[in-house]
């Protein structure tokens, strides 16, 4: 009889052990679904009913003023659905209708149509009632009407987001040449002035994306939802950026452009709502602002690429990436995007400033190989470079502030 070892094989035993583990993996989704199933069926929750009605919450996410009145898209996030019984404008009850009829599931939206007269440049309140009674306030600043998509005005806005976004990051990308023969000392102060802008564009995008996501639906979650969508970004373009090492040259290039454009994208929201909401002398005071503001992002932007030869396609490419999305944040800003959908691109925006934080940072500790890992960070250089990018984007931050 052959009892060669090499002639077992445990084919036969390990289909059944897959199966067994299958049926195990089985068996608490049947608990699962069992307690819930006897959960409704059993009325347990009934003796905590106290005739109390239920929790309710509206969230108005979109305004439109226009030649019939006012538009408002209204999103039900309270623990069960609702119905809007009454609406009041200034106090004044008003006939309205609703699309689509009837009662709001918890989650959805629906849009409620006013024939109000609204009256240019005036404020104006708007007040749900439900069938419980519960009310819901909405304020107009200013009464304006809201723009309309057409091709003249998407031409003009993209020549305003170009102005904001792509002019100055070009700006900053045409010191290339002067910088190309910085020596040691001057590679590290830019590349930690990069290290420093992008510091603070991280908390000033996450700080930004919690303030729309303070308007959005409760069912959200909204700062829960901000967190973890940053988390995810960051993690997903590190896993990308580093399938082949950490990136450097172009490749970190691309990716700080990339973070500056997704940042770009919320400025161009907060312009294009400017103009929305009819402040235009506001909105024109942001332009220049933004636009001085922008400027350090071009040289952050050429700092890794200053030992290398980037064709002319690349730099386009880089002020294409980096200032582009200002000009899809304008067009959006102006037709008032739901905040929830701001918010998540804000903080897909901080994920990839935090990337790229991490990457210019390890970059920054590789450019001395004289000393030993980041002992290049506690450089004066350095140092001057971060409070240098910190305070340049600080103080022109003071000129985009409402």
């Amino acid at each position: 009889m052959n009892e060669n070892p090499r002639n077992f094989r445990p084919v036969s035993s390990a289909a059944p052990g897959s199966s067994r583990h299958l049926l195990w993996l089985a068996l608490p989704l049947v608990v699962v679904v069992a307690a819930v199933v006897w959960l409704f069926q059993s009325n347990l929750l009934n003796g905590f009913n106290n005739g109390a009605p239920p929790v309710e919450n509206l969230t108005i996410e979109r305004t439109v003023l226009d030649e019939n009145g006012l538009r408002l898209e209204v999103r039900a996030g309270g623990s069960e659905p609702m119905t809007i019984a009454q609406v009041q404008v200034d106090s004044a009850y008003w006939q309205f209708t609703q699309d689509p009829v009837g009662t709001i599931s918890r989650g959805d939206t629906a849009w409620i149509a006013i024939p109000f007269p609204w009256v240019l440049g005036e404020a104006h309140k708007v007040t749900f009632v439900t069938n419980t009674g519960a009310t819901f306030d909405h304020e107009i600043p200013v009464a304006v009407p809201t723009p309309k998509a057409s091709g003249s005005a998407l031409v003009s806005q993209a020549l305003l987001g170009a102005f904001v976004g792509i002019l100055p990051v070009a700006i900053g990308l045409l010191c290339y040449p002067a910088l190309r023969g910085a020596g040691r000392n001057t590679m590290t102060f830019l590349l930690a002035m990069t290290v420093g802008l992008l510091a603070f564009l991280l908390v000033d995008t996450m700080i930004e994306a919690l303030e729309f996501a303070a308007g959005s639906a409760a069912i959200f979650q909204g700062s829960v939802m901000v967190i973890l969508t940053a988390v995810a970004s960051f993690l997903m373009l590190v896993a990308i950026g580093r399938r082949q090492g950490s990136p450097t040259g172009l490749a970190l290039a691309t990716y700080i452009a990339l973070g500056i454009g997704l940042h770009n994208f919320g400025e161009g929201l907060a312009i294009g709502a400017a103009f929305a909401a009819g402040a235009a002398g506001l909105g024109t005071f942001l332009v220049l602002g933004f636009t001085l503001h922008n400027i350090t992002e071009g040289i952050g932007i050429a700092a890794p690429i200053l030992k290398i030869r980037p064709k002319l396609v690349h730099f386009v490419g880089l002020a294409l990436l980096a200032g582009g999305p200002a000009v899809l944040g304008i067009w959006l800003g102006s037709l008032a995007v739901a905040p929830h959908w701001t918010a998540i691109a804000l903080a897909i925006g901080a994920g990839a400033i935090a990337q790229v934080i991490v990457e210019v940072t390890a970059l920054l500790a590789r450019t001395d190989g004289d000393r030993n890992g980041y002992a290049q960070l506690l450089q004066p250089a350095a140092f001057g470079g971060i409070a240098t990018g910190l305070a340049f984007m600080y103080v022109t931050a003071m000129l985009v502030k409402i």
